[in-house]
């Protein structure tokens, strides 16, 4: 089976990676001291983009070493990898004490709560430093420069049903749509071909606990279900067709905890069929992704790369494993629209989950590995 000759590749990966720990003191030496409210969004230090500049440029070298065919800049920019372009625009404000509604958890049990997002105005969008992020890593890649971003559901999501200042949610809809329309014509126009949208908001509704967290905000989840399918429609509307954007599902990625926990069952159909993107990524490293049954409505046309490798343990999963898995979502889901990544980015904040770099590079190494003796990449 030959490479694919455009994105997502048969080896691929989602997105942040470790933060080196130079730009871990970087960031607390120019931005100080880390705290719940600190330097969640955009900053403005010069000293620090500079350590960035140098730190990124080496975890590029690292993607194309290990034969990565799309490369990111590690969103090493991001203290979170939503909230440095949600705060960038008008109308948003972080509380990350710790909401008592939505929690993470592991093995143990609860660990914290989440940060929670509050609407203080209109929203209006503001150029943003994502694309300036884009920029440079376009700039400093042989590769294909992917961009990831939020998207627009999970925004809503985090509002918990609490949209501030707007009476009407469609006047709010109506002003985030319009944000991220500017936000996505503006990476087009500065060259990115390859766009992610990263989201919770689906795979949460696999929960019965989120199910019951939606509810109570007097929503159906069905219907916000399908909303949300519309609504990221919306958004793509004006999205160029040369240009490949993928949805990533995630559970849940915070040093090593989740947040939910359910098969994709529940919304398989609306996600495979309503939503308008080119492929998915999809987290399967655990039990708590359930099983590849709901591969079964994936339409032709589309492409699902396969999240089987962990970015919250350190432990390497073994190539007869990954295969042995691969085979079996091949039974729902023609191999041709299939391909392999790891389940989530290993830092979604700066932290990072607890892996070594040494862990990451070998995690990487062995997605590139399998996808060539399943698919020749």
């Amino acid at each position: 089976m030959n490479a694919r000759p455009r994105p997502p590749f048969r080896a691929d990966h989602v997105g942040s990676l470790l933060r080196p720990q130079a730009l871990k003191q970087a960031r607390e030496r120019f931005l100080g001291p880390q705290t719940p409210q600190s330097h969640l969004g955009p900053h403005d230090s010069a000293e620090l983009r500079a350590v960035e500049d140098r730190c990124i440029r080496e975890c590029i070298a690292t993607q194309e070493r290990i034969g990565l065919q799309a490369v990111t800049d590690g969103e090493f920019r991001r203290r979170s990898w939503w909230l440095e372009l949600i705060l960038g625009w008008e109308g948003f404000a972080a509380d990350r004490t710790g909401s008592t509604r939505l929690r993470w958890r592991n093995e143990s049990g609860v660990t914290q709560g989440f940060s929670e997002l509050r609407v203080k105005g209109k929203i209006r969008w503001r150029p943003s430093s994502v694309v300036r992020a884009f920029e440079f890593l376009k700039a400093n890649t042989k590769a294909l420069p992917k961009v990831t971003m939020p998207a627009p559901n999970c925004v809503h999501y985090y509002t918990g049903g609490n949209l501030g200042v707007y009476e009407d949610d469609e006047l709010f809809w109506d002003d985030l749509i319009a944000a991220y329309r500017q936000e996505l014509k503006a990476l087009v126009d500065a060259g990115a071909r390859y766009l992610q949208m990263d989201d919770t908001s689906i795979a949460f509704i696999c929960d019965p606990a989120h199910r019951e967290f939606i509810r109570s905000w007097g929503q159906d989840p069905q219907q916000l279900l399908e909303r949300y399918a519309a609504k990221i429609n919306q958004a793509l509307a004006d999205v160029p067709d040369e240009v490949t954007v993928t949805l990533h599902q995630c559970r849940g990625n915070r040093e090593g905890n989740w947040a939910a926990e359910g098969g994709y069952d529940p919304v398989a159909e609306v996600l495979f069929n309503q939503v308008d993107v080119d492929g998915y990524f999809l987290e399967y490293d655990s039990e708590r992704a359930g099983g590849f049954e709901p591969l079964r409505f994936l339409p032709k046309a589309k492409q699902v790369v396969l999240g089987l490798v962990s970015t919250k343990r350190a432990s390497l999963e073994s190539e007869s494993e990954l295969i042995e898995k691969i085979k079996s979502a091949s039974r729902f889901a023609p191999l041709e629209q299939l391909a392999l990544s790891p389940q989530c980015g290993f830092a979604s904040s700066i932290k990072g989950n607890p892996l070594t770099q040494a862990d990451q590079e070998a995690k990487l190494r062995r997605v590139v590995e399998v996808a060539g003796r399943v698919w020749g990449r």
